[in-house]
């Protein structure tokens, strides 16, 4: 009881700090002096205790309640933790292709436009998971302190309510009546017992309704995190399929720079072997032959040299090649510059084409040892 003295004049020190009146912080804190006393008793077992079983077990519902909600609050904050994380890397990571990608290299553009789309993509799913789940679960999170306040609350008018109980019985039991001591301890009962009972009212009929709402929070919190998370990651798959198809072309581009400038050797190379495999064809006519545009029939088309005809089938290995089966006459060009031309290799166009078209478009370079002069 001394203790409790202490702690009893500590707080009215606190509360008169606090501008309260001496007449109503007396009042507060013989409230509390007398709850102190009445749970002793209880502890005691000197004084009777009301129960309500049901009631004790909605409130460990509500603290379970409680707690796993603090918890999937928590982790979802990590979560959003997580993806801005996420964000910031991957925006470092395509600035630093962007700022590395040459302008000269296939898919400069794409690439840059590429950066701008991943960064807005990842702005934008952090926001959808704010509003879609986390504002929806602070919001759920917020009811509970005043819950847990009401409930502390109650708790101290079921002891107000027990304390004014026994202080009645123990006038009714008295030797002397007094009938005034009596009245009074009528009234302040049920006013005690008024108050308990508003209180208790409202909470059992809201706690088992918080306990219910849990399975829709769950349900309304997950379903939205999984639509927006799979909506984002189909989106940035796509980025990333476009990201894969400019790489792959980006490689396609330096193959073909390393190939122009191996042509020659590689393609003499080919017309070397094909000629030991095939045995003798006839050599390509002189380089002064083509530059000077010199030519053994006089009916030629304008700007042919002379007619050839493949002896055997050339499948073209480039874009600038000519295709030729064998049996194909060929009508021979003269290349606009002579230093393009390669050794042992020909400019030409079928004279199928030149037949059904009249013109020299369909023009291609092809290895001279594969045809023999008309």
């Amino acid at each position: 009881m001394a203790e409790m003295g202490k702690e009893t004049g500590k707080e009215m020190g606190k509360e008169m700090g606090k501008g309260v009146t001496a007449g109503k912080l007396a009042s507060t804190m013989q409230k509390r002096l007398t709850r102190a006393q009445e749970k002793v008793m209880q502890k005691l077992g000197k004084a009777d205790e009301t129960k309500d079983t049901a009631f004790e077990e909605t409130v460990s519902n509500f603290n379970k309640q409680m707690a796993e909600g603090a918890r999937l609050q928590r982790d979802l904050r990590g979560y959003m933790t997580a993806v801005k994380a996420m964000h910031e890397a991957s925006k470092r990571l395509q600035d630093c292709l962007a700022e590395m990608y040459e302008p000269d290299w296939f898919g400069k553009e794409e690439v840059d436009s590429m950066a701008e789309d991943t960064d807005m993509l990842w702005i934008d799913f952090h926001q959808k998971l704010v509003d879609s789940a986390l504002i929806n679960m602070d919001n759920y999170m917020a009811q509970f302190p005043d819950i847990k306040n009401r409930i502390s609350k109650r708790d101290r008018k079921l002891v107000d309510f027990d304390s004014a109980r026994h202080h009645m019985a123990s006038i009714q039991k008295g030797k002397k009546k007094d009938e005034v001591k009596i009245a009074k301890a009528e009234e302040e009962l049920g006013r005690a017992q008024k108050v308990f009972e508003e209180i208790n009212t409202e909470l059992q009929d809201e706690l088992p309704t918080l306990w219910d709402s849990r399975v829709g929070l769950y349900v309304t919190t997950f379903q939205s995190l999984a639509g927006v998370t799979e909506k984002f990651h189909n989106e940035m798959g796509k980025l990333s399929h476009n990201l894969n198809d400019v790489m792959g072309k980006l490689e396609d581009q330096r193959h073909i720079k390393n190939d122009s400038k191996t042509k020659t050797p590689a393609k003499s190379e080919d017309a070397a072997n094909h000629s030991a495999e095939s045995g003798s064809i006839p050599k390509s006519p002189s380089k002064n032959a083509v530059a000077n545009g010199s030519s053994d029939s006089g009916d030629l088309p304008p700007g042919v040299l002379y007619k050839v005809k493949a002896m055997h089938d050339y499948a073209a290995t480039d874009g600038d090649e000519l295709e030729m089966k064998a049996g194909d006459v060929v009508l021979v060009l003269a290349f606009d510059n002579p230093d393009e031309q390669d050794d042992g290799w020909l400019l030409g166009v079928k004279e199928s084409h030149w037949l059904a078209n009249k013109n020299l478009s369909a023009r291609g370079v092809f290895p001279e040892n594969f045809t023999q002069r008309c």
